[in-house]
């Protein structure tokens, strides 16, 4: 039995989870628990905050399907990952976070950088609420085991961030352990649905009219595209991904209908809200994905049966109430119910059907929308115009990276992709400088497909420093800026609740604005272009994805009237808009501005 110490122990345990990279900032706190890495397989990227450091692992998760390992010191280091856990957590991304901590023999002394006024060492609690589970070890024996359930806990039903902290004297105690194998400890099956519920299931979708799929973010997790889809074309079945579900099904097969909800497609929210029946794979039902629950508008359930499948039984029925629930992995509960479906009837033809005939005329409607927009040639830019160009320069299996505004919102229904993993977003928790780090991560994690991240000018300003790491790293990974000079889509909200009168801090004042072209260029950026004009968007573009190395692009686009993003096409409920947003009267333009044509809703 060798001798280690805690550094040692991590390291070897982390070679034999074929961990790729550790990613993080050293401390005080955790010098000693980073020095085995070494002489370690394991390769460590250095980011510039400890944020950017959880994102581009959320990232780097989402691209390849492996848990990557955050590290930190203690303190402010260590309370610095937690947006990014929440991140990880709220969409269910795999992550392993190791922090320092006080020695323990200090513990609740008020040690440089410990939280203990409350309970000494008490930095654990703070990240509770954010993880599957944390985990604080305090002796370095107890090492080894905590380091193999850390990852069992991550990659195991429902997947998610765990937490684990480390005192620094366990980083360098020693003592004589063997390091346990990964597979000792996990589960070797998918867990199937109960027979009796898929059963259940099948009957209410072979007898279903107008059967509609709606496909989560779970069914990307459970890798189950592949199954979603043969599923749709056995019952002609619409499919209609969530925002974390796109990319389950490719946006140019006959039966993609798009996202439904406040920014989602027509033909989604028409076709969701008419369904006789809906089958809801890993699927949460938010908000902003039901159009704030508002009956009709995205969905009626009732009268619409819901057969609601999930790996978490805390999904099933909390916003809807289900015809049936049915448990289970993703995956395998999609081919039981196909399965049983084939026992007893035939594929659906789509000769003479009216209902297949309906989804392509809704569907088509709906492109011819995009494809206007998308061309616009409208100046100051759109932001349409741009990811419609995005889209012509960038390969079929490229992935694009959004935080947080008007270019998350935008991108979802606009912005069409073809692979599974390809659609990356900080989805649940909406959060402002994701998209650079987890664009980092998810090259990272898939070297071989283009990736560019989507931010507006404020999200960008939120982990920007992340670029210099890219540089450092020689990280070919691209950047587009939407620039118009504001968090516009707060400050739209503020028009919309009060008035441009009422307008406050959200607005920049553009002469005194950062130069997203100058700061790049200072990090080492050796590509960086600014766009006006529509003319200049194909060159600079292209340019970029075919660069070698981290570029960038800066867009400066439209910010004069209120539907400057994507076109809402449900509700979102909100205090101060009456009825909702989608019914709430806009004022189009700010007193004595020209107002531009073109950038929004019809």
């Amino acid at each position: 039995m060798p001798r280690l110490n805690g550094s040692e122990i991590i390291a070897q345990y982390l070679e034999k989870e074929d961990v790729e990279y550790l990613v993080g900032i050293p401390g005080h706190g955790s010098t000693l628990m980073i020095d085995a890495f070494n002489d370690s397989d394991v390769e460590v990227f250095q980011p510039r905050h400890e944020q950017g450091a959880t994102h581009i692992a959320d990232g780097y998760a989402r691209a390849n399907g492996d848990p990557p390992v955050v590290y930190t010191s203690i303190g402010p280091g260590a309370t610095n990952t937690v947006t990014g856990a929440a991140t990880a957590f709220v969409d269910s991304i795999p992550m392993i976070i190791l922090t320092g901590g006080p020695q323990t023999h200090e513990y609740g002394q008020g040690i440089l950088q410990e939280i203990e006024r409350q309970k000494p060492g008490d930095f654990p609690n703070v990240m509770e609420p954010v993880t599957k589970q944390t985990f604080q070890v305090h002796d370095v024996e107890q090492l080894p085991r905590t380091m193999r359930r850390a990852f069992q806990e991550a990659v195991t039903g429902r997947p998610g961030p765990v937490h684990v902290e480390i005192p620094m004297d366990v980083q360098h105690a020693e003592a004589d352990v063997e390091i346990p194998e990964p597979e000792q400890s996990r589960t070797q099956h998918r867990p199937a649905g109960d027979p009796r519920s898929v059963s259940e299931a099948a009957d209410l979708l072979e007898d279903a009219d107008r059967p509609v799929i709606v496909a989560g973010g779970g069914c990307l997790l459970g890798e189950a595209s592949e199954e979603v889809q043969e599923l749709a074309e056995y019952l002609q079945a619409p499919v209609s991904p969530t925002f974390q579900g796109k990319g389950v099904i490719p946006e140019d097969h006959d039966l993609f209908i798009g996202y439904a909800g406040a920014w989602g497609t027509t033909a989604a929210n028409e076709l969701c809200s008419s369904a006789d029946v809906v089958l809801a794979i890993g699927v949460r039902f938010s908000d902003l994905h039901t159009s704030s629950f508002d009956p009709g508008v995205s969905f009626e359930i009732p009268p619409t049966k819901l057969v609601h499948v999930d790996i978490d039984p805390h999904e099933i029925g909390k916003n809807y109430p289900v015809e049936v629930g049915v448990q289970g992995d993703a995956k395998v509960v999609t081919r039981q119910i196909r399965h049983e479906i084939a026992e007893r009837t035939d594929p659906v033809d789509t000769d003479n059907n009216e209902y297949y005939e309906e989804v392509q005329r809704r569907w088509n409607e709906w492109e011819a929308r995009i494809q206007e927009r998308h061309t616009d040639d409208s100046v100051p830019l759109s932001m349409a115009r741009v990811l419609g160009s995005l889209r012509d320069a960038l390969d079929r299996d490229g992935i694009v990276t959004t935080g947080a505004g008007h270019s998350q919102d935008i991108t979802n229904p606009e912005f069409p992709v073809y692979e599974p993993g390809s659609n990356i977003s900080a989805g649940g928790f909406s959060t402002m400088g994701f998209a650079l780090p987890a664009a980092i991560g998810a090259k990272l994690g898939a070297p071989d497909r283009q990736v560019v991240s989507v931010q507006g000018d404020g999200s960008f300003l939120h982990c920007n420093q992340e670029l210099i790491a890219a540089v450092q790293g020689d990280v070919d990974v691209n950047v587009v800026v939407l620039n118009n000079h504001a968090w516009l889509s707060i400050r739209n909200l503020q028009v919309t609740q009060s008035g441009w009168d009422r307008v406050l801090a959200t607005e920049f004042d553009a002469e005194h604005d950062y130069d997203a072209v100058g700061m790049a260029e200072t990090m080492g950026v050796e590509y960086a272009e600014r766009v006006y004009e529509p003319g200049q968007l194909d060159e600079a573009l292209s340019g970029m994805v075919e660069h070698d190395g981290p570029a960038l692009v800066e867009a400066v686009v439209q910010r004069e009237t209120t539907e400057t993003g994507g076109i809402m096409t449900g509700a979102w409920h909100l205090p101060g808009l009456g009825e909702g947003y989608e019914s709430a009267e806009r004022p189009d333009a700010e007193p004595g501005t020209e107002e531009t044509e073109a950038t929004g809703d019809d």
